[in-house]
């Protein structure tokens, strides 16, 4: 019998925007293998290491770790595009990218003319927009469940253009129904044409990586004693299944999404490390029950620099909401939880924490199926900030009294404890507890 290995995963509890990238990047030392497993270039995992800054939106966050392998899963909806550039970014040698990171054949491809029915769809909404960050993300998923999609396997196959042009022309008739027309459509600054030439360049370029079959390989691994960190993107309260629907992404970002985004059985999954903020922030539209909307919520996103690394939108901001992340750690089986921005508390005398909501005129302590603002009120308790700089602190001991109370009364209130503390943006400012 072999010593067959594990796949820990690893996923926001929130609205995604945690700090999952520098969180990977700690932890990918102990990982020989990083595989993404859903998501898309909707997500922005920022590293900083070496006074340099970098934002990874498809390649796993392992990519700048000599010795690890890096997979994009089946899960994952790809840009090639966006892709290749993000390469050519890491500043890292083709050699380096070649022997690191592998592409599923099963993973979907986002085409140009996603992107068009994407900013059609989102422009037919009117107020009631999701706030899509237009990558064509929700398109090319919606093709692949009506069994439409093209996938990174059949960029292999000679029918690979005959089969590009009917899928195209099918999205352009879709987008002129939306009255949005191809000529009147602008990609990065181009006409459509000027994209859909560098996508088929860059689709060239992509020839020249590694194609996998990952459900095969990454179970090899697993059989031979490797384990492996699954990487999630964007966070739990956005899983088109359990969050608040229908302002969520178009894929399952629930630790449930690593079997079907890797291709492995639950019993293959080991710990989940749950990541989450010391207080909330959302990107786009939807419910969000703590949101601030004065100076504290500004002087919060300033201080933590709230803006998306994907899109630059500035993000709401407001206090922690642990109805909401309790039910995230329940629904993803969290072992073990991971803070992140406490150092951006820093500077609040008195600190909030939502532990109930006054809905419909009743207290209750978990979410409702309709959680719109005018009819769910938060119910805080207010604890004392610790009005100190932890950025130098590197021990769980040297950290202020109140900052220890605010991680033990988390703890207590989900019952799963907090093993990670993140005090700044750099890998090197981690705690561990």
């Amino acid at each position: 019998m072999t010593n067959t290995a594990k796949v820990d995963v690893l996923l926001g509890l929130q609205w995604g925007d945690e700090g999952k990238g520098k969180i990977v990047d700690v932890l990918a030392p102990k990982y020989p293998v990083i595989a993404r497993f859903q998501g898309g270039p909707n997500a922005g995992h920022t590293l900083e290491f070496e006074n340099k800054k970098y934002v990874l939106h498809t390649i796993p966050s392992g990519i700048f770790h000599q010795n690890a392998v890096n997979i994009i899963g089946n899960g994952v909806v790809i840009d090639p595009v966006t892709l290749q550039l993000e390469i050519s970014k890491t500043g890292l040698s083709f050699e380096h990218i070649y022997k690191s990171l592998l592409i599923s054949r099963k993973a979907h491809l986002i085409l140009p003319s996603h992107r068009l029915l994407d900013f059609a769809m989102e422009q037919i909404k009117g107020e009631a927009k999701i706030g899509s960050t237009l990558k064509g993300i929700g398109p090319a998923y919606t093709d692949k469940y009506a069994r439409a999609g093209l996938r990174i396997g059949d960029i292999e196959f000679p029918t690979f253009i005959e089969n590009y042009e009917k899928l195209k022309k099918n999205h352009i008739q879709q987008a002129e129904y939306l009255n949005c027309k191809l000529n009147d459509f602008v990609v990065d600054n181009g006409s459509f044409s000027d994209y859909e030439k560098r996508w088929f360049d860059s689709i060239e370029y992509l020839k020249k990586l590694q194609f996998i079959d990952s459900e095969v390989y990454v179970n090899a691994l697993l059989e031979k004693g490797m384990p492996i960190l699954a990487e999630g993107a964007q966070g739990s309260l956005l899983d088109v299944d359990f969050g608040s629907y229908p302002f969520v992404t178009s894929s399952n970002t629930v630790a449930a999404g690593a079997c079907s985004g890797l291709g492995i059985a639950p019993s293959k999954v080991g710990k989940v490390y749950g990541i989450f903020k010391a207080y909330c922030t959302r990107v786009g539209s939807g419910p969000f029950p703590t949101e601030l909307f004065d100076e504290v919520g500004q002087k919060m996103r300033d201080i933590g620099r709230e803006y998306g690394s994907t899109t630059g939108r500035p993000r709401r901001c407001g206090w922690l909401d642990l109805v909401a992340l309790k039910y995230a750690v329940v629904l993803n089986g969290v072992t073990d939880l991971i803070m992140t921005k406490s150092d951006v508390l820093s500077s609040f005398e008195t600190l909030k924490i939502c532990t109930s909501y006054i809905f419909n005129g009743k207290e209750i302590d978990f979410i409702p199926y309709r959680i719109e603002e005018k009819m769910l009120q938060p119910v805080y308790k207010v604890v004392p900030g610790w009005l100190n700089d932890i950025t130098n602190c590197r021990d769980y001991n040297d950290l202020p009294a109140n900052l220890k109370e605010y991680v033990r009364f988390i703890e207590e209130f989900v019952n799963v404890p907090v093993k990670i503390i993140s005090t700044g943006p750099d890998r090197t400012e981690i705690i561990y507890k």
